[in-house]
């Protein structure tokens, strides 16, 4: 970690957080790491009651669906020491905030001038302090589990391990279609904590390439464990994707979330306090 010391993209003040783990110091920062993301479009009604439960609202596109993020992250070198890590999240917004004209290409805006981010819906990890700063810092729904991750050449296998039966839950793997280079997505990210709606960012940098499926496909297993579960509700077991973005050369900070204040034109009856309904 000292080679990144004289990179002003790390040099940011950092606040210990403390967690069951040990204190955590926030930002995190990741130095070298890789990344493949597959994005889908899936029924808009499904990614709306499920982002419902934790009060967010799924975003629709110009095509009328929602679309829906499963990255592998592989993250070799960071602050909290190395760690796999997978997410699956609905691109959402919070009620009541003004909602883009183009969604999509809002998810290119920097993050400072960008409401539409990802709702987490599943987050396995595969260390003990990685669980416990996503679950007690941000609320997110972690849990810790063998996670497998292989990309090379234009070719991605990853996979999930059930931490009930030890077997092989999701599977993300195929080979990439034509593609051209593209710059990282910043992340904004929504969460719910302590009664508390948080904003989080995910700055990053790196570059890599943007891809159309190729033979990616999404396998989900019969688990009943609440990831295959919700995969399996937003109608991605066996899916394609409708492109996919991979680099090795993945770069970035993750901030603790702000909390938001309620937006005057929420609904009122928008949860907006009270048990985190997303971590079990």
């Amino acid at each position: 970690m000292d080679d990144f010391r004289d990179d002003p993209f790390f040099q940011y003040p950092r606040t210990p957080y403390p967690t069951s783990e040990g204190d955590v110091a926030m930002p995190i920062l990741y130095f070298d790491d890789s990344n493949f993301m597959a994005l889908f479009f899936v029924d808009h009604e499904a990614a709306r009651a499920m982002a419902a439960v934790e009060g967010f609202e799924a975003v629709r596109f110009g095509n009328g669906r929602a679309l829906v993020g499963v990255a592998f992250y592989d993250y070799r070198l960071t602050t909290i020491g190395p760690y796999g890590e997978v997410g699956v999240a609905i691109a959402a917004t919070v009620p009541g905030m003004p909602r883009p004209r183009l969604p999509l290409l809002s998810l290119f805006r920097p993050p400072d001038r960008n409401r539409v981010g990802f709702h987490i819906v599943d987050l396995p990890v595969t260390t003990p302090a990685a669980c416990a700063a996503g679950r007690e810092i941000w609320g997110y729904p972690k849990f810790v589990t063998p996670i497998s991750f292989a990309s090379k050449d234009g070719t991605f296998a990853g996979s999930v391990t059930d931490p009930q039966t030890g077997t092989p839950m999701v599977t993300l793997a195929g080979r990439c279609g034509p593609g051209v280079p593209a710059p990282l997505l910043d992340l904004v990210l929504y969460s719910r904590h302590h009664g508390e709606v948080l904003r989080g960012l995910a700055v990053t940098r790196g570059g890599g390439r943007l891809c159309l499926p190729g033979s990616v496909r999404l396998d989900v297993s019969s688990s009943s464990h609440r990831m295959a579960r919700n995969l399996r509700d937003l109608g991605l077991a066996g899916a394609t994707p409708a492109f996919v973005a991979h680099t090795h050369r993945l770069q970035l900070r993750l901030g603790a979330g702000a909390v938001l204040p309620r937006p005057a034109t929420a609904p009122a009856d928008t949860p907006w306090s009270g048990k985190n309904s997303a971590i079990p």
